[in-house]
């Protein structure tokens, strides 16, 4: 379901979801139409505008936050004009499991949005590269986020900010004209920097992301 009130963007991503096989159960246009289609048709996944009527402010987030927790399993697929940091963070929370940041603009890359939206209904995280590229890049933050990501080399960022996005490494490698075998060195050495045990890859790919957004919220 779709929780957008510009009426363009919103027909725009119906047809764009539909000419993909995806069903679109319900579009509203703001936070508490949103809480009822859910309850309504329980979907699978819910595209929504981090601001909706009437203040324009961060009710699409609210109304997502409180969406999850009324239904644990709902994917979220969040869609901000702008980078803020505190929205992902806030999003994200403590459960990681099937949720996503990204900016509107995100949406004319019609592949890389489509993977996003299926990596999220199966339950990944997926965070927009320039949500990524702030976080890593910020002064002021606690000085463990600092210390655990100082470590990484400019190419380590850049991988780690397309590893957020949900990006496979062919995929990486072919944004960062490299070798598949060189971004898997680049993972491998960002999970041993940032010292993430083992466990299952997909997990780890954005688990230090995860872990910044945590440490960094007031």
């Amino acid at each position: 379901m779709i929780a957008e009130d510009l009426a363009l963007l919103r027909e725009g991503l119906v047809a764009l979801l539909r000419e993909n096989q995806i069903e679109v159960v319900a579009q509203v246009e703001d936070g508490p139409a949103l809480l009822r289609a859910i309850a309504g048709h329980q979907p699978d996944l819910a595209i929504v505008d981090v601001r909706l009527p009437p203040t324009y402010s961060d009710e699409g987030l609210l109304a997502a936050i409180e969406a999850r927790r009324r239904q644990p399993a709902l994917g979220v697929l969040v869609l901000s004009q702008y980078v803020e940091t505190a929205y992902a963070s806030e999003l994200v929370g403590d459960d990681s499991a099937g949720i996503g940041y990204l900016l509107k603009e995100r949406v004319g890359d019609v592949k890389a949005f489509l993977d996003a939206l299926h990596s999220v209904a199966a339950g990944g995280t997926v965070l927009d590269r320039q949500v990524v590229a702030e976080l890593l890049a910020a002064g002021g933050r606690p000085d463990g986020a600092r210390e655990a990501l100082s470590g990484l080399t400019a190419r380590e960022r850049e991988v780690l900010a397309l590893m957020a996005e949900g990006r496979s490494n062919t995929a990486i490698a072919e944004s960062l004209v490299v070798t598949p075998g060189a971004v898997e060195k680049h993972i491998t050495n960002i999970f041993a920097k940032l010292g993430l045990p083992a466990c299952n890859d997909d997990h780890r790919r954005v688990l230090a992301v995860l872990a910044y957004l945590r440490v960094a919220r007031p």
